[in-house]
């Protein structure tokens, strides 16, 4: 989904955060930004409410700038995730003498969790380095890879002396080979994104009730402008009604026009059943629909949180029943270093997939953080405040949405049970899933030839043919993929119905998508797990995609760049990791057996 910006105006301030390790000369290029524009200095204006963070104040000349500071990220990063603060840009500093260090990469591994993509580098200390334009090249060379590798492209790299005030304010003419601009021009680029007026409509429903006979919805307008006459999309319920009018809780009479943060009372056009929890928006940019989406966390529990665990999520007016799916990455809070035990405690930072048994209206944290932002509850304590991530997983929205309507079933009068009596078996899927290089396509085929040879009514769906086809017009994005799994179920599902065993072979790595596929085939759905470890499928590598992937030249693959959910409660496991492709192949066939059951049918005979 595409960030609203508005271009930068005098009106519009920018919240700027400032990383760096100690000695990398974040303090003195805060004062030279301070000293270089006649601002008042830390001690004389510096605001120090959340912990140990401090916000000074500055103007570019067009633009007023307030900058969020901290002594260290286990200071910074609760004001961040909670909410206390929200960043538009980051300033990262680099020491030119050391260049990129282990901390640099964490600090940009950082920016990239908080979902903070407008960042500019600076690389402090020139004087150090002679003005080398050589050195320079070398430390930005360096750096624009470490954050190209994590989905950052700088937007400028400015060479600097915070000490002597090179290229802060002014163009050094100690670096004349430099023809960008100055630090203070740069932030002129910046766009303003927590301007929430100016964000898409998200008005979380705080009640639901009655006036006049109508549906009034009631709550705190968090982002964007609604107007009377307005379309408004309820999510997760999909439900669309118009703004017959709107009170707001400071005004006696009604309103045409109520704005991010006003509260309000909207009363609609009919009487649609709206629960409370739903979050209303225009139909244009609506939040995401999920029930599995990427969190980091700041985890303030007394017990360390848990895989597997079950907790409650709050999002805005929402609540919901979340487990932890997996846990991807753990930091120490103070260093960022990443444990290698894995263990999330009070004293860590982490990114974790959480899963949830309904769905879920979410917008990413990098997108409106107003909406972005969770908090999870075990019991009556709050044990975490996250920041929600979409990334690697689809919006849910258009498959949950059925735009065909004056539809009427139609029965067949071929009965399942005279297609079991002509077929001698039932039909069903076999739904193959595994990462790409475990054998899934291999063993589709096989079995495919195997069980027709025993008489059965057999077809293989494969992933490369039928986008050869049906699915020629999708491409690889979560959403696409989304989309190619879906019809594929439809398809599988039909095959099943009309008493064909199909077998299908396809990566689908979102349980959501499996879960989908489901519930189109019922009963007759096989989920089979063709398990092989991420290091087995990179050597196989039958098609060099893994090789292309590691080499950045194929974006969101699956394993590299994408999440692989594996199946919880698959009706088979097969390990092509320590079993033959025969063994496999044979575990599968005795599968069928054992559910399908051939029956002879006249005319059988043995060949």
């Amino acid at each position: 989904m595409p960030r609203n910006h508005s271009p930068t105006t005098a009106q519009q301030p920018l919240n700027l955060v400032v990383v760096g390790h100690a000695g990398s000369g974040k303090s003195a290029l805060i004062g030279r930004l301070l000293h270089d524009t006649g601002s008042p200095p830390p001690d004389k204006q510096q605001d120090g409410a959340a912990l140990e963070v401090s916000r000074v104040s500055f103007r570019t000349g067009s633009r007023d700038c307030t900058v969020i500071d901290a002594s260290s990220p286990r200071e910074f990063l609760p004001t961040m995730v909670g909410g206390v603060d929200c960043a538009d840009a980051a300033i990262l500093i680099v020491d030119a003498a050391e260049g990129v260090s282990e901390l640099s990469r964490r600090q940009a591994y950082l920016l990239h969790l908080l979902g903070i993509r407008q960042v500019a580098v600076v690389i402090n200390k020139m004087d150090l380095v002679a003005f080398g334009q050589d050195r320079f090249a070398e430390v930005s060379s360096e750096l624009s890879q470490c954050l190209s590798e994590i989905g950052i492209a700088p937007a400028l790299v400015v060479p600097v002396s915070a000490r002597d005030g090179d290229n802060i304010a002014r163009r050094s003419k100690n670096m004349a080979w430099y023809g960008g601009p100055s630090v203070l021009e740069a932030l002129e680029r910046f766009q303003s994104v927590t301007l929430f007026v100016d964000q898409p409509l998200r008005l979380p429903i705080q009640d639901v009730g009655e006036l006049e006979g109508r549906r009034l919805l009631t709550g705190r307008i968090e982002t964007g402008v609604l107007r009377v006459g307005d379309a408004l999309l309820l999510s997760p319920s999909n439900k669309i009604a118009h703004a017959h009018s709107i009170k707001v809780s400071s005004a006696e009479d009604s309103v045409a026009t109520a704005r991010a943060g006003d509260s309000v009372g909207v009363i609609l056009d009919e009487k649609i059943y709206v629960e409370a929890g739903e979050m209303a928006s225009h139909e244009e940019n609506p939040p995401q629909l999920t029930t599995v989406f990427r969190a980091s966390l700041v985890w303030n529990g007394a017990e360390p949180l848990e895989a597997g665990k079950t907790y409650t999520l709050q999002l805005a007016t929402q609540e919901a029943r979340v487990a932890v799916q997996s846990i991807e990455h753990v930091f120490e809070m103070d260093t960022l270093a990443e444990r290698v035990d894995g263990t999330v405690d009070s004293d860590s930072f982490a990114e974790v997939i959480l899963r949830g048994r309904q769905i879920l209206a979410v917008d990413e944290f990098r997108v409106i953080a107003r909406t972005g932002r969770f908090a999870l509850i075990d019991g009556d304590q709050r044990v975490a405040d996250g920041l929600v991530s979409m990334e690697g997983y689809p919006d849910q929205r258009e498959a949950l949405t059925i735009k065909s309507t004056n539809i009427t079933s139609v029965e067949h009068r071929v009965t399942a049970k005279s297609r079991l009596q002509r077929n001698g078996h039932g039909g069903g899927v076999l739904w193959l899933t595994g990462l790409s290089g475990a054998g899934k396509s291999t063993l589709a085929m096989a079995v495919e030839q195997h069980l027709f040879r025993k008489g059965f009514h057999v077809y293989v769906l494969d992933g490369d043919n039928v986008r050869r086809g049906l699915n020629a017009n999708l491409g690889f994005s979560p959403m696409d993929r989304a989309e190619n799994i879906r019809r594929i179920g439809e398809v599988a599902a039909l095959f099943a119905d009309s008493g064909i065993i199909c077998v299908s072979a396809f990566i689908s790595p979102y349980q959501s998508d499996r879960d989908r596929a489901r519930a189109a085939a019922g009963d007759d759905f096989h989920e089979i797990y063709i398990k092989a470890d991420l290091e087995t499928c990179e050597q196989r590598d039958p098609k060099g995609l893994y090789r292309k992937a590691r080499a950045g030249e194929i974006q969101d693959f699956t394993g590299i760049s994408a999440p692989y959910e594996e199946p919880v409660t698959p009706e088979l496991c097969v390990d092509t990791a320590n079993h033959t492709i025969d063994e496999c192949v044979q575990h599968i066939v005795d599968y069928v057996n054992r559910v399908f059951a051939l029956k002879p049918t006249a005319g059988d005979r043995d060949d």
